[in-house]
């Protein structure tokens, strides 16, 4: 008895103690909106979080998640998608908009590289079949590829619904080079 009971607390320290840790996610498709959750007077709503690939609530000025947001007139009709970020410097660059998705894919693949452009505060008027670069605030870089939009007045918010997925690589090390796909 006492060998078995041995072999089960042996089994036990292996199993509870030997975790493993969770790889770096650097791709992957992603879907951000900009209906809020908390409760009130902490609203907020879940951005994406480019160094870990995920999405997180946008609280207390965080640095490098990407929210979504929508434009819209007095009347509060929708007018485009916008992207933001708290990183305290230009962090967007459109780098395309393509006709077709076959097009932006194969252009979002053949993105290897590229030389230093004109970053922007915020990513004006997001539409599918585009291709963004993001720069974090200890400049690392992500690319996207929008896949879907979705911008619509609904009844339970104020001002329209915006909602974006899109595919990502983050490109950790600093360079300007993107993994080839």
């Amino acid at each position: 008895m006492r060998p078995l009971f041995l072999f089960l607390v042996a089994v036990a320290v292996l199993l509870t103690g030997c975790r493993k840790e969770d790889k770096p996610v650097y791709s992957g498709i992603m879907t951000i909106n900009n209906k809020r959750a908390g409760v009130s007077p902490t609203y907020y709503i879940e951005g994406f979080h480019v160094p870990t690939g995920k999405k997180v609530p946008d609280l207390n000025n965080k640095l490098d998640i990407i929210s979504v947001l929508s434009d819209y007139d007095v009347n509060f009709n929708p007018l485009k998608i916008i992207f933001i970020t708290n990183n305290f410097k230009n962090s967007f660059y459109r780098y395309g908009q393509y006709s077709d998705t076959k097009s932006a894919e194969d252009a979002f693949n053949a993105l290897t590289e590229f030389t230093e452009p004109v970053w922007t505060e915020i990513g004006d008027s997001v539409r599918i079949n585009q291709i963004w670069i993001y720069r974090t605030s200890d400049s690392r870089y992500a690319k996207l590829r929008i896949i879907s939009t979705i911008l619509e007045k609904r009844p339970d918010m104020q001002d329209p619904y915006a909602e974006c997925t899109f595919e990502w690589v983050f490109q950790p090390d600093g360079t300007k080079t993107f993994p080839p796909r």
